[in-house]
């Protein structure tokens, strides 16, 4: 058993991307964050679909229709393959800890 809140750095100079569960089909990943972005000039654009939910801590994504989407905890947002998103905002103050499920 492991549990979310467990194992997360004192120092988080850069966002840290962590497997939970690996199949052909599926992935589910821990993101924590503190104050990191997307830089300006680059985007996510995936082959899968992503399921994202903001479990502890504040983030905002940006799509590239302009839209903003600021997620609070408990917010969840399903991102569609190949919509390319940004990270354009995590909290500075308090860990960001995200749980993003990849699937086709």
């Amino acid at each position: 058993m492991t549990n979310l809140f467990s194992n997360i750095p004192a120092n988080l100079p850069e966002e840290v991307f962590e497997d939970i569960i690996k199949t052909p089909d599926v992935r589910i990943e821990r993101i924590i964050s503190k104050g990191h972005t997307t830089p300006d000039n680059e985007w996510y654009d995936q082959d899968e679909n992503e399921w994202v939910l903001v479990v502890k801590g504040e983030a905002k994504l940006l799509f590239d229709d302009e839209r903003v989407v600021h997620l609070k905890e408990g917010d969840h947002v399903n991102i569609p393959a190949h919509q390319r998103h940004q990270v354009s905002w995590t909290d500075p103050n308090q860990e960001t800890i995200w749980l993003a499920v990849f699937y086709k």
